[in-house]
């Protein structure tokens, strides 16, 4: 090797991807994340070695029997690929990392947005017009709009159950007792867990905070809930009741996994992020955030 060439090269924020151009997220189950020579390796449990490039991707969202290192928790952190916790298949999101970011530019103005009532009001006005363009809030308070869209979505519930022929008998999940939902509702709360656990890590990764939401409250993620709601209609409940039809009344995980990362592909997840986040937020002190 020359002198002054390096293998592995030192990355900086401006040799990174944004948000937008990075890959959603791998989902890793069952094995140990470590470093080799300056770079991440996943170890399997039947002891395959498949190098990560972290700096490509948005997420790790580690499953059950994962573990990881110290060293490789800094390393990804360094590539500000964020690491969350969740279940099998990204069944339920436990926990993510939080990434370092180079400012405090957009958390400060998310944060006073938050705190002046009538700006708050205006982001959540926003959010809900994204949904429903056709509907007019000009004046409405947080609370009108809010039911506004408890009918919207269950309106949508049975369009959906009407357009698949899926027989619907409304929105239900026990915590901890997943397998006594029926099909639809499983789906839906595997690519709700899998969805939210992608925004954390774009929120995280762009400067904001999960914790300061402007829609729901007395959750630990609000403002992750604000922007699920946003995609949630392709993303999750779309693809449940098309899901369903094509299970035939098998719920099969991994059909439920590849269906949902090819809808978030085609969507282009990511780059919508770095675009719609500074939009509800009213463009001020917003800005794309390098990965």
């Amino acid at each position: 090797m020359a002198t002054g060439q390096r293998l592995f090269v030192k990355v900086t924020r401006d040799s990174l991807p944004q948000v937008k151009d990075k890959y959603p997220f791998l989902y890793l189950e069952r094995g140990r994340l470590e470093i080799d020579d300056s770079s991440i390796k996943w170890i399997d449990s039947d002891g395959n070695v498949v190098p990560l490039p972290v700096a490509t991707l948005n997420a790790l969202l580690l499953g059950p029997g994962t573990t990881v290192t110290h060293d490789a928790i800094k390393t990804a952190t360094a590539a500000n690929c964020a690491v969350c916790w969740v279940g099998e298949d990204s069944l339920l999101f436990y926990a993510a990392g939080f990434l370092p970011t180079a400012d405090t530019r957009n958390l400060k103005a998310q944060i006073g947005l938050s705190a002046d009532p009538q700006a708050a009001v205006e982001v959540a006005r926003r959010m809900f017009g994204h949904r429903f363009p056709d509907a007019e809030l000009n004046g409405k308070s947080l609370k009108e709009m809010m039911g506004m869209e408890g009918y919207r979505v269950r309106s949508l519930y049975q369009a959906k159950a009407e357009e698949y022929q899926v027989g619907w008998k409304g929105r239900q999940f026990t915590p901890g007792k997943f397998e006594l939902s029926d099909i639809t509702n499983r789906i839906m709360t595997a690519s709700n867990a899998a969805l939210y656990g992608i925004l954390c890590s774009a929120v995280h990764s762009m400067g904001y905070s999960p914790h300061i939401g402007f829609i729901h409250s007395g959750s630990p993620l609000p403002f992750v809930y604000d922007l699920a709601d946003l995609y949630k209609e392709h993303l999750c409940v779309d693809l449940a009741f098309a899901l369903t039809r094509d299970m035939a009344g098998r719920y099969d995980k991994h059909k439920v996994s590849s269906a949902f990362r090819e809808r978030v592909i085609a969507m282009d997840l990511l780059a919508k992020l770095a675009e719609d986040i500074p939009a509800m937020l009213g463009g001020k002190g917003a800005r794309r955030s390098r990965k």
